[in-house]
């Protein structure tokens, strides 16, 4: 019997994009198609969990609350009755009632979508490899940024390959085209 799944968005919001306070590399091909999952999840009334990233501190550099930078994309068209989970961390479970919720859902399998793939999809997507989700990481629905290190720039696409494939560790990679013909 197939395992009831869960759809988590993750950060997909607008400091991410152009116009915020850290656009991503190719943000909206990411959105894209992870709306594509969203309304193939919503058709199969399956959950889609929306995971907001807010910072409370005034001058916040990344999604200061009660800035625009914090909205949920607009291409998701977020209705009242969606589930929104705030996080202040890099892990979407920590602080947070994420695993409760999904306890409540009767989920047993993550599907993991969002930004950036370096820091909270890293975190969250281990975390819930470790406490049993068997997550299925869709690649091409995250996007992260060129990254600095030791006076050394290293440009998106490596840090993406890099990190997607670290997480093969954990989770089932896939594609949106692969997932939604499955």
């Amino acid at each position: 019997m197939a395992k009831k799944q869960a759809l988590i968005i993750i950060d997909i919001q607008n400091d991410y994009f152009e116009g915020g306070k850290n656009p991503l590399i190719n943000p909206e091909a990411a959105t894209d198609k992870a709306v594509q999952l969203k309304d193939a999840f919503k058709e199969q009334q399956l959950p889609v969990i929306y995971i907001q990233h807010i910072d409370h501190t005034e001058g916040a550099p990344l999604f200061e609350a009660g800035t625009n930078g914090i909205e949920i994309h607009e291409k998701f068209n977020v209705q009242s009755d969606d589930i929104i989970i705030e996080k202040q961390y890099p892990n979407s479970f920590l602080g947070t009632t994420l695993q409760d919720t999904l306890k409540e859902q009767g989920v047993e399998q993550l599907v993991i979508t969002g930004m950036m793939t370096h820091m909270c999809i890293d975190s969250t997507t281990r975390a819930a490899a470790e406490l049993g989700y068997q997550p299925i990481l869709v690649e091409d629905t995250t996007a992260t940024c060129d990254l600095e290190y030791n006076g050394e720039t290293v440009d998106a696409k490596n840090v993406q390959t890099a990190y997607i494939s670290a997480l093969s560790n954990f989770a089932s990679v896939t594609t949106t085209s692969e997932f939604l013909t499955k």
